[in-house]
């Protein structure tokens, strides 16, 4: 059974900087694709970041570019989130996801229906 474990979340000022990880389990990591998610407070489920199989290609919610990144060590069956500059409005629960359907292709998606398992999420608070 695959297991999505978030953490690295926490409360901090507006122009820090927070890593969210998320490690996978319960199957091979190395051929799915990877995403985070937010759920910010009174509003749906909103993409983040994606990434594919190899690491090779990411994309980005318009409001994150330039601001956070997306990595993953497959060796340690991992992904990232490298936020930078954050600001209130990034205030959220953060999720990580897989899916198994996307192995070998160079997009990763965007779509939260496109991915099969999902983390518990992480609080990320941003205060100005």
């Amino acid at each position: 059974q695959v297991q999505l474990v978030e953490s690295g979340g926490g409360s901090v000022q507006a122009g820090d900087s927070l890593r969210l990880s998320c490690v996978a389990s319960g199957r091979t990591f190395g051929n799915v694709a990877m995403a985070w998610f937010r759920r910010a407070p009174g509003k749906e489920r909103a993409f983040v970041t994606s990434i594919n199989w190899r690491g090779g290609s990411s994309s980005y919610e318009d409001s994150v570019k330039g601001r956070f990144a997306i990595s993953r060590d497959n060796a340690k069956t991992t992904v990232y989130l490298q936020m930078n500059s954050l600001q209130p409005e990034d205030t959220a629960v953060y999720y990580c996801a897989l899916t198994d359907n996307y192995s070998g292709r160079y997009y990763a998606p965007s779509r939260a229906s496109d991915y099969e398992h999902w983390g518990q999420g992480t609080q990320v608070t941003v205060s100005s």
